[in-house]
């Protein structure tokens, strides 16, 4: 027992220090945690998940109520099949604050990537205290923290188990851990459906190959092979339903071009240790000249440490460390790549994992103790180095020059006390070391947050975080599938938030809308009322909402909608049309033929307006909806509905009889969004689906069925494949478990941790 609490007295209190390091930003900026997409995408989004989950709604695939934004299965980024965000959207369901709960979320991430950095370098030989200095450095490295972890929090909870997926899937070809480990670490990162948590595992499988292929370990090399398979086995369940949605979604993913967009350079990779440097990355404010976030820092003591390692480790040991060679070596050449490359654009997102990489070798080089002969030279080639990121960083923005001295005197004394501690630690070199390497972790971080608090590359939407407050303000007001017609950054006299949301938010404010997020979009709808990604829409969206469509029925009435919110900015504003999205294809405008509409708005019959006031009007459908228990919107040909029900969000059944007199097609029409993957049965007996006006979902009766039951049903395409190639991963994993068990190759006895030695 003693010796147990020994061994993970130190990951413990890594844990521990981590987490309150991630309280340092919020003591500037409480919203740190919950600002652009994690405001108006995840966090609304989270909220509503665990409502559904509480609700017995599981798997939640689809959101009928965010209509472009509720193709949950195809989103992918929100995680539906992860078990860990699944119990993190329960938590967050249960608070109500959503900045506090994004502050939870993303601090138990960030302490799991430490954790997992920590087992990484371990297993690579790095002693404890050069292991945990590294892993409390990197969460808090300028990408990971200032994006990942306070806006694309998707990016971080992937990212975060790609070390264990390193440290587990080595440890098991080695023999000394069960294959059911890096199969479950795998599933964990593929199942956050970010594209670039999957790049990451196949990144660390194909070092790992590398690197005992040159260390002729056949047995090792067949276990990474076989480990690999079980965890790809689980791709198709998360990505299946994303390419079948891509023959109506806006992003295709096919995209090959470079417009230098969070492009960085090689210059600014190689000052990755001056915590005042800002990078001249051009981000998504087309004016500015650089970033207001020092998003290419990754650990100050890295840069000031060269002159004194001991570089021979590094090639006494290149076999064993050939797989972090090789992912350091992939992830430079993707972190200066091209803009848009297939799925993946921003190379900065691939900073974060070429550090992880650099970790593993920083801790590596630190264990091998620090050269103090020569002293002269080393303090001459240390300041020498640190001059450099000096001129670099004024360079990059000469105006704050008070802020890269200070930065420079803060290296060069943490420097001396480290290399002081090297020299006369003597048995405590190492504790001593950790504790300099770690507190000015802390203190960089300090200031970083001081000087930035806030991350202003991004949008800050400033939404109310409290869900008791949003459904006090929104949910009252606007009843039913309510229609928002506005757009982001128009002037309003008193602020946007007071009575109109953007994003998901409306998903947190109880209020059903195509107002919503979108990573993929629905290209119908969004034609029919020019939506943008972010639920935003052009003026000509208020008539083309009551425009009759090729049914008869206006789309207001085929997307039941019972609410219309007309923003006053939106139509006294000169309208200016976004800059076109290069390589994205042109799309003919189908609202061109309609009317410049006015304010106030025209109320059309059937309507009345509700409120108005000095920043909207506010109209309400005049009578009560047909069919209340389900989404059915329109009948046509004669058919008389008995009942119609909902049964959770995928499934709809509709009992019907039709007159024998009566003639044409009989279709009806649901207010749902058509995506692929619905299917339909009239009497047990398969009809087809079509898309109707604004891409609604349109079933036509057969010409003999003059009355019974209509069921209509969605699952996303691929879905049955999906879930028999996860399981048939998880089979063989458990199937290479009970080998290795027979075959009695596992040192590790029973397939514990044992990796806090």
């Amino acid at each position: 027992m003693k010796s147990w609490l020994h061994r993970a007295a130190v990951p413990l209190g890594l844990a521990a220090f981590v987490a309150l390091l991630a309280q340092v930003p919020l003591l500037r900026n409480p919203n740190f945690y919950f600002t652009d997409d994690s405001a108006a995408q995840f966090l609304p989004m989270w909220h509503r998940l665990g409502e559904q989950l509480l609700a017995g709604n599981w798997p939640p695939l689809l959101d009928n109520d965010s209509w472009m934004g509720g193709n949950l299965a195809a989103e992918a980024l929100f995680g539906v099949w992860n078990p860990v965000n699944l119990a993190n959207y329960l938590l967050v369901a249960g608070l109500d604050d959503l900045a506090l709960s994004a502050a939870v979320v993303k601090t138990e991430f960030l302490v799991l990537l430490a954790l997992g950095v920590y087992l990484l370098c371990r297993e690579y030989g790095a002693a404890r205290w050069a292991s945990a200095a590294l892993a409390a450095a990197l969460p808090f490295g300028g990408f990971t923290l200032y994006f990942q972890a306070s806006t694309w929090v998707a990016g971080l909870m992937a990212f975060a188990w790609v070390p264990y997926v390193w440290w587990s899937a080595r440890r098991s070809a080695r023999g000394e851990l069960y294959p059911l480990w890096p199969f479950v670490f795998g599933a964990l990162c593929v199942t956050n459906g970010n594209p670039y948590g999957v790049l990451g595992v196949c990144a660390v499988l194909f070092g790992l190959l590398v690197e005992f292929w040159l260390r002729k370990d056949k047995t090792a090399l067949r276990r990474v092979l076989l480990v690999g398979v079980c965890v790809a086995a689980v791709v198709p369940l998360v990505f299946l339903p994303l390419l079948g949605a891509s023959a109506v979604g806006l992003r295709t993913g096919k995209e090959l071009f470079n417009v230098g967009q969070l492009v960085p350079s090689l210059t600014d990779l190689l000052n990755l240790s001056l915590p005042s440097h800002l990078p001249g990355i051009r981000a998504f404010n087309p004016s500015a000249y650089r970033m207001t976030v020092p998003a290419t820092y990754f650990a100050w003591f890295v840069l000031p440490l060269l002159a004194w390692l001991d570089f021979g480790v590094l090639k006494r040991r290149w076999r064993e460390l050939a797989a972090v060679f090789t992912v350091a070596a992939g992830y430079l050449l993707l972190s200066l790549g091209p803009s848009n490359l297939w799925m993946f654009r921003w190379p900065l997102r691939h900073v974060e994992s070429l550090f992880l990489a650099l970790a593993v070798l920083t801790a590596v080089l630190l264990t091998a103790g620090l050269r103090t002969d020569r002293l002269r030279g080393r303090v001459l080639a240390t300041g020498g180095i640190l001059l450099l990121s000096g001129y670099l960083a004024f360079s990059a923005w000469p105006k704050i020059s008070a802020r890269h001295l200070l930065s420079l005197a803060l290296l060069a004394g943490l420097t001396a006390l480290v290399v002081l501690a090297a020299r006369r630690g003597g048995r405590w070199t190492g504790r001593l070391s950790a504790a300099v390497l770690c507190g000015g972790t802390a203190l960089v971080l300090v200031l970083q947050t001081g000087w930035q608090p806030a991350n202003a590359d991004v949008a800050a939407y400033k939404f109310p975080a409290s869900t008791a407050q949003l459904h006090e303000q929104f949910a009252k007001r606007y009843r039913g599938t309510t229609v928002q017609i506005a757009d982001r950054g128009l002037p309003g006299p008193n602020g946007e938030n007071r009575d109109v949301l953007f994003g998901n938010m409306y998903a947190a404010a109880g209020v059903g809308t195509p107002t919503a997020y979108t990573g993929m979009g629905f290209k119908p709808l969004h034609q029919a009322l020019c939506l943008t990604f972010y639920g935003g829409t052009c003026r000509k969206a208020y008539p083309a909402l009551f425009q009759p469509t090729e049914s008869g029925a206006s789309l207001a009435d085929l997307l039941r909608v019972e609410t219309v919110v007309v923003q006053r900015s939106l139509f006294t504003t000169p309208e200016q049309k976004p800059p076109p999205i290069p390589g994205a294809k042109v799309e003919p405008d189908l609202l061109a033929g309609l009317p410049e509409p006015a304010y106030p708005p025209v109320v059309y019959p059937g309507w009345r307006v509700q409120e108005s006031n000095d920043a909207v009007t506010v109209l309400r459908r005049v009578r009560p909806l047909d069919w209340p228990e389900g989404r059915l919107s329109h009948v046509s040909g004669g058919v008389r509905v008995l009942a119609d029900r909902q049964r959770g969000q995928r499934t709809e059944l509709v009992r019907f009889t039709r007159s024998e007199q009566s003639g044409g097609k009989a279709e009806l029409t649901f207010a749902r969004l058509s995506w692929p993957g619905y299917t339909a049965t009239v009497n047990d007996q398969p009809v087809a689906v079509r898309n109707g006006p604004g891409g609604t979902v349109v079933v036509e009766l057969p010409e003999g069925a003059r009355s019974g039951e209509l069921r209509l049903h969605w699952d996303p395409p691929g879905y049955k494949i999906g879930i028999g190639s996860a399981l048939a991963g998880l089979l063989a994993a458990l199937a290479l478990c009970v080998i290795r068990f027979r075959s009695r190759r596992g040192t590790a006895g029973d397939g514990r941790f044992g990796a806090f030695r």
